[in-house]
Parts: structure tokens; C-alpha cells; sequence
């Protein structure tokens, strides 16, 4: 297993997410368990791999097992959890869990569907970025993200060696082409428009401009703007616009139904970046599994 430097989440992003997770799976509380089991029962349990992959979600699994221990009145503690990041072999152990058994169990649907997700999202990252290695291309995420995880799924972007591309409306000037429709139909100036944006934001605020054909270019270029983004363009077609770009001092930005079979010829025509929405949209659930080994009575003195 190798590992990469955990992405930091916000803490509060993932308490969030974690508390309305539980409270979906267990409105009146866990109707089997606490029917069945001793209150003081213990759990041990290992979190394996099933497939190989790239794991995220570390800290929203740990936060489910806290607050599952508060919501029952027992213990919870995840140990030798391996840092978002690490890529992993089918068969491997990626954390170990021990508690009682109301506990782990009322917490183990959640982390586990969290986990899975946002591995998937960080294992599909990883095979983009790998195969764009050596083109100087980055492969980013786009703001197709599920409502109310987007936190956690730009972080599994980050595990997978993937960039962020802006967090939401409020961090960057983005014109997509419903924007230019608007400016055409009023019957404004392209060029007078976005340097008209530019006036408007902080200087700090990076000006970003989609066009989805090469004859809109030069009146964006003309606004002296920051980044161009072109949005399903031919090859023949993507290469001649990084050229123009360059010239008037630009970053290229390249989107639109990437695949992996299609994204190293992309990122070989000299772009800066590949977004990429199929990372958070399209990503496959991993397999993984929490296999209880060991469940008895405290009372025993076993199994802790």
C-alpha cells in the first residue's frame, strides 16, 4: 500500500453530513440491534478491501462511530486507519474498529456508504490523473457534486491526486455560454461586457470565459481575461485554441465528456487543465466490507 498526504476536510462540513446521515438510517433508533443484543455487548470488527482502490472518506467514518457512541451511550474507536490518499489491494485491512455492539453497528451502514463513495470518487480521480502523467496537463472536478457532499467529494478529488476547480458561484467569475446568450440577446459587446466584469470584482478574482467554438475566442481573449475554457472542442480545433490563448497570456482550460480513453489526446494538445465531471458524477461505488470477528458480553471480560 502507498499513500499520499491526507486532504484536510472542514470538520463541520463533515459533522454535518454525518449527523443527518444517521439520523436517515435510524429516525427511532436501531430496532434490531436493540431488541436482540445485550446494551453492554461488544463488537470488534475490520474494515477490508474487497477491490483495489484509493481510499477517502477516512474522516467521515471515524465521525460516524463517534457520533454513533453518543447516540447510544456507548463507545466507538476506530483504529489503525489508514490516511485518505492510500491505495489499497483487494484483501487489505484498512481500519480496525472495536466498541459495543449498539455502537458499531448503528454507525456501520453510514461510514460504510461513505466510504465507498467517496473511494470510488478518488479511485476514478486517480486513473485520470494517471493517464494524463508526463503531458503537464491537471485533471480537475467540476461543480457537478451531490448536493450537501460536495466537501467530502472535492476532498476524495484532492486523495486522488486531482485539483478543485472553483468551490461555488461566489469564488470566481465563471461565463458559461447561457451567459453569452444573455449578453448576445441584449444585443452587448462581448468584449465590453467581461472587461466591464472585471471592473466589478476584486483584482484578486480570477476571470474565467467558456466558448464552445474558435470564432468566439478573439473577443474574450480581447477582454484580457484569465483562464479560457473550451468546451468540447476537436483536437484540431483544441490545439489552435491553446495557441491563441498562449499568445494573449491565458490559461486553457479543456472540458466536456472527457473519458479516460479520450483524455491523454486532450491533455497532449498543450492544455493547463482537464475538468472533469464524470470524478464526482460517475464515479463507481468501491467494495468494501466491515466483517464483525468478535461480538459477546462485556460481563465475559472477553472481546475488549
Amino acid at each position: 500500500m502507498t499513500s499520499t498526504p491526507s486532504p484536510a476536510v472542514p470538520a463541520g462540513a463533515v459533522a454535518a453530513v454525518v449527523a443527518a446521515a444517521l439520523a436517515e438510517d435510524a429516525p427511532w433508533g436501531d430496532v434490531t440491534s436493540e431488541s436482540l443484543l445485550p446494551a453492554d455487548a461488544r463488537a470488534r470488527a475490520e474494515l477490508r478491501a474487497r477491490e483495489p482502490g484509493v481510499l477517502a472518506g477516512g474522516a467521515a467514518a471515524r465521525e460516524a462511530f463517534a457520533q454513533a457512541a453518543a447516540l447510544t451511550g456507548g463507545s466507538a474507536a476506530v483504529h489503525d486507519l489508514l490516511p485518505d490518499g492510500t491505495r489499497f489491494a483487494a484483501g487489505d485491512v484498512l481500519a480496525r474498529v472495536e466498541g459495543t455492539a449498539l455502537a458499531v453497528l448503528r454507525a456501520e451502514r453510514v461510514a460504510l456508504n461513505l466510504l465507498q463513495h467517496l473511494s470510488g470518487v478518488a479511485t476514478l480521480t486517480a486513473r485520470f490523473v494517471g493517464e494524463v502523467a508526463g503531458t503537464g496537463a491537471r485533471i480537475a472536478d467540476t461543480r457537478k457534486t451531490t448536493p450537501g457532499l460536495r466537501a467530502l467529494e472535492r476532498a476524495a478529488v484532492r486523495a486522488g491526486g486531482g485539483r478543485n476547480h472553483r468551490w461555488s458561484l461566489s469564488d470566481a467569475v465563471l461565463v458559461k455560454d447561457n451567459h453569452l446568450a444573455v449578453l448576445l440577446a441584449e444585443g452587448l459587446d462581448v468584449t465590453a461586457a467581461l472587461r466591464a466584469a472585471r471592473e466589478r470584482v476584486p483584482h484578486t478574482t480570477v476571470v474565467e470565459v467558456e466558448v464552445d467554438r474558435l470564432d468566439q475566442l478573439d473577443a474574450v481573449l480581447a477582454a484580457g481575461v484569465d483562464v479560457v475554457l473550451l468546451d468540447n472542442f476537436a483536437l484540431d480545433d483544441l490545439a489552435e485554441g491553446v495557441r491563441r490563448a498562449r499568445a494573449a497570456g491565458a490559461l486553457v482550460e479543456a472540458s466536456g465528456g472527457v473519458r479516460l480513453d479520450t483524455v491523454r489526446a486532450i491533455a497532449a494538445t498543450g492544455v493547463d487543465v482537464v475538468s472533469v465531471g464524470a470524478l464526482t458524477q460517475n464515479a463507481r461505488t468501491l467494495d468494501l466490507g466491515l466483517d464483525v470477528e468478535v461480538l459477546v458480553g462485556a460481563r465475559t471480560g472477553t472481546g475488549s
